[in-house]
């Protein structure tokens, strides 16, 4: 059996610096510079990079990286000691008291799994484990394996405890794995630590979860550009401005398995234990807040083209693009001017 393992981020950022060496905040308060305090580390596995423009913030950066970690040890589902992981191994037991911030994201994505009606399921952690597309020990589990493990699948037995503050998986097995939601999460909470820091203008890169916080030191907005599902980091399909706003994408390239020459992607149905089927490559998500962008990305891909575009008919504060394998680009209405194509073997669907 022949097996590769193999990542891909599916979105960069284009961010290009204003032409003048240095500039101010509307205010005049934040003076920015074009040569930004940087740092990255490798958290939530993947690698992580904040950019600060704002002269005299360095500092901030070792809170921000701080607050990262924090909400790291808190969320992740695969380390013992963590609150999500303390929920998963106390799964038909009892339940778990958990911290503000853990309560809102499993809120927040409890609310989305609800929106997808279970296309879209925090509690798909049993599958996840089973596939673990994405780490060395990644494979393709028997259909026995995936039968066993469904019916564990459901964000309806998440019991929620409000006066407690607490969590209970009503079923022995079940899982969570907040993977889709916990980095926009995250993000956000770096947009509202930056801002009572007096910070104006940054760059949040999650491991391609990004947050553009207002405007180049030029003034004029970020240049983002979306990622080219089919080839290397570097090369995108198009380009998008934006300040203070969010961009995800979710992708089939962006982490997939390879068996016997076939290509399982790591974006997993709950409903059928097997990758999603169907045209697309990719989604991005341009959204206010980045929790909605990453819940959204998941979301939308699980529903594909057609119901994807009917679903952000009715969602206020975010776009989308819908990147397809015959390389059609199909964008919502609010990005009709504000996105444009780089690469011509692309054709936009208008």
């Amino acid at each position: 059996m022949k097996k590769q393992i193999c990542t891909m981020m599916m979105l960069i950022i284009l961010v290009t610096a204003g032409c003048s060496t240095s500039g101010d905040s509307a205010d005049d308060e934040s003076p920015l510079s074009n040569n930004p305090y940087s740092e990255t580390e490798f958290l939530l596995g993947t690698v992580v990079t904040i950019k600060i423009y704002d002269e005299g913030k360095e500092p901030v950066l070792d809170k921000v990286f701080d607050r990262i970690e924090e909400l790291e040890q808190q969320m992740t589902a695969n380390e013992s000691g963590s609150e999500v992981a303390e929920i998963n191994e106390q799964a038909g037991i009892a339940p778990v008291h958990v911290s503000e911030d853990v309560w809102q994201v499993i809120n927040q994505g409890k609310d989305y799994s609800e929106m997808a009606e279970g296309s879209f399921d925090i509690a798909v952690g049993p599958l996840t484990s089973l596939w673990n597309i994405g780490m060395e020990d990644a494979r393709k589990p028997s259909q026995d394996e995936i039968d066993d493990i469904l019916p564990l699948i459901d964000y309806e037995r998440i019991e929620l405890d409000e006066a407690e503050q607490a969590v209970m998986l009503k079923e022995s097995g079940m899982r969570l794995d907040m993977g889709a939601i916990a980095k926009g999460y995250i993000a956000d909470e770096i947009v509202e630590l930056l801002e009572k820091e007096g910070v104006t203008t940054a760059v949040i890169d999650l491991g391609g979860n990004i947050y553009v916080m207002g405007n180049q030191t030029s003034g004029n907005p970020w240049v983002v550009g979306v990622q080219n599902p089919f080839s290397g980091k570097g090369e995108t399909v198009g380009r998008l401005t934006a300040a203070d706003q969010s961009i995800v994408t979710s992708g089939i390239y962006e982490r997939y398995l390879e068996v016997d020459g076939e290509i399982y992607h790591h974006l997993l149905n709950p409903k059928t234990g097997y990758p999603f089927e169907g045209e697309l490559a990719s989604v991005s998500v341009v959204s206010e807040r980045s929790v909605d962008g990453d819940g959204l990305s998941t979301l939308l891909f699980s529903k594909g083209l057609q119901e994807g575009i009917e679903f952000m008919q009715d969602f206020d504060g975010a776009e989308a693009i819908f990147v397809m394998e015959d390389k059609s680009v199909y964008i919502t209405d609010g990005l009709v001017d504000n996105f444009e194509l780089t690469d011509g073997d692309f054709r936009l669907i208008e």
